[in-house]
């Protein structure tokens, strides 16, 4: 299998914020159709992300290609009921409280015409780091084109003493990468510690997932695929 896509690199200055939107603000009238357009999108998304996400994400760049092809952003108040907002065509969130999760499955019951990225239950198993890489295991890409392999791991439920045997009867090797179990979205969730000895092993705190080393050098490949498309994005692994 090849990966036909183009390579952006996030790793390069982006664009100014304020260039764009100076071009937005300097861009001349819609008129006609052309302004009707504008005024009513073709598309509305409703989101309900983090801060950092927000930040991240709803550049100014991509709200003004958003409004160029009629797709409307609109934030989600949490502290509103949700069925009181909208209409949405797309819900677009990064939330994963189970409080939230309900509030969607309630929803998506009364308005099955709105799509949810994700729903629910397809993101439910991505939030444990022992079946998330199962999932890509049992993908079996061995045989595709290049090298697709998954770091060969350890899942700690309790007891932190006993870590340095399990380690040595599962065959793993110092240093090992420890990283919580649960992804609950909180920036605990993406904490990762660095284990160089035996010692450094009993010192964490389960539950946990314990992970072979793998170099990168640093630097990380973001697939994105959407239906056809798919588009690759290499960044900075800190």
């Amino acid at each position: 299998m090849r990966l036909h896509a183009e390579v952006l690199d996030e790793m390069e200055g982006q664009e100014d914020e304020g260039a764009v939107m100076a071009s937005a603000a300097l861009s001349p009238p819609l008129i006609g159709a052309a302004a009707a357009a504008a005024t009513a999108p073709r598309l509305v998304v409703g989101y309900a992300l983090t801060k950092k996400k927000v930040k991240s994400f709803l550049q100014p760049k991509m709200l003004l290609l958003a409004r160029k092809n009629g797709i409307s952003f609109v934030s989600i108040d949490e502290s509103l009921p949700l069925s009181e907002q909208g209409p949405f065509d797309v819900i677009l969130h990064k939330i994963t409280s189970k409080e939230w999760q309900q509030v969607l499955e309630e929803y998506l019951e009364e308005h099955p015409e709105v799509t949810v990225l994700d729903p629910p239950n397809a993101i439910e198993h991505l939030n444990n780091r022992q079946s998330m890489l199962e999932e890509v295991a049992d993908l079996n890409l061995s045989n595709f084109y290049g090298e697709v392999c998954t770091p060969r791991q350890l899942v700690i439920t309790k007891d932190p003493s006993s870590i340095p045997t399990a380690v040595a009867m599962a065959g793993l090797t110092l240093p090992l990468v420890a990283k919580p179990l649960v992804v609950d979205g909180t920036s605990k969730g993406h904490e990762l510690y660095l284990a160089y000895d035996e010692a450094s092993l009993s010192m964490l705190h389960p539950p946990l997932v314990l992970q072979e080393f793998i170099n990168h050098g640093g630097i990380l490949f973001k697939v994105y695929i959407i239906g056809e498309t798919v588009q690759v994005v290499r960044r900075f692994s800190s």
